[in-house]
């Protein structure tokens, strides 16, 4: 059935509608400022509207639909994730981590700003995330906002996604093995899809065998995603992709093609997919989208 929903463009619709909801409550989340700190509110909004495939979003907004989430309380969940996943990737663009003047097919923040900007505008991405989080508008329940808060520190710091970066930086040129390139994605990239689709589990206060089924899920997909990531950066266009392409190789990075090869990579990818479809099965047709994102996450050319 998840063949289908992605040929017969279910799927898409489906993300595409999400994004629009997720896009409307980001911008109702950064309004636009006045004084002195209109520059950095600019900054915050260019760096996170109107861009990416908001897959993280998606996840948070279909999850929290398999547990009826009243709407607007998912997609505030999914507009904080959109905010931590943006100010990632400014400053991993930044001259002194990836160095890249591309994202999402325009100028990367520093680019079009200037690096004290860009700087400023991550921290401030960041802690408004947490902020949305904290607010009773995403939950009614204060024990539910504390979880999200909790969960997405956990994704986000030294553990996590901040941590595999450090992680990353430190493995250029360096020869890894398959489990250390493993555990390097799994933090720098996989634990906030994993949280993503954590998100809509607590949101939706999910029994404990449930929420382990989902983040069984977010983890063999955020898996799947960055080793589709590397194939991209070898096989793919900036056209297509919205950023520069080759630098992996060219920068001596640790990842899954350079360890395993084109196809072996190709094929851990599909394994990995058709695992995270696996952790759904209890949930039954609900969650067909969630199986048809997998098979998505690594057929796609963007």
């Amino acid at each position: 059935m998840a063949t289908i929903l992605v040929e017969d463009g279910a799927l898409l619709a489906a993300m595409q509608m999400s994004a629009g909801i997720v896009e409307s409550a980001l911008d109702s989340l950064l309004p636009q400022a006045e004084g002195a700190e209109q520059r950095l509110v600019e900054a915050m909004r260019y760096a996170v509207l109107g861009g990416g495939k908001r897959l993280r979003a998606f996840l948070v907004m279909e999850v929290a639909r398999l547990f009826s989430v009243n709407e607007t309380c998912a997609a505030r969940v999914a507009a904080s994730v959109e905010m931590l996943h943006a100010y990632s990737l400014v400053h991993d663009d930044l001259p002194s981590m990836d160095n890249d003047d591309l994202r999402r097919g325009k100028p990367s923040c520093h680019k079009a700003f200037d690096e004290a900007t860009a700087i400023l505008a991550g921290d401030a991405l960041q802690t408004r995330a947490f902020e949305i989080l904290a607010e009773p508008d995403t939950h009614s329940d204060s024990e539910a906002r504390c979880e999200l808060v909790l969960a997405l520190a956990l994704a986000s710091g030294a553990h996590g996604m901040a941590g595999g970066q450090m992680i990353d930086m430190l493995a250029e040129g360096q020869s890894l093995n398959a489990p250390q390139v493993t555990r390097l994605q799994a933090l720098k990239t996989g634990r906030l899809i994993q949280y993503s689709a954590e998100a809509g589990a607590i949101l939706g206060r999910a029994s404990h065998a449930q929420k382990q089924m989902i983040i069984a899920y977010g983890r063999d997909l955020g898996a799947a995603f960055q080793i589709a990531d590397d194939i991209l950066d070898t096989e793919g266009n900036v056209a297509d992709i919205g950023k520069t392409v080759g630098k992996d190789e060219a920068q001596g990075k640790a990842t899954m093609v350079a360890v395993l090869g084109l196809e072996r990579a190709k094929q851990q990818a599909d394994h990995l997919a058709a695992q995270a479809a696996g952790h759904l099965d209890s949930f039954g047709e609900k969650a067909d989208l969630l199986r048809a994102l997998a098979q998505f996450t690594v057929q796609r050319k963007s």
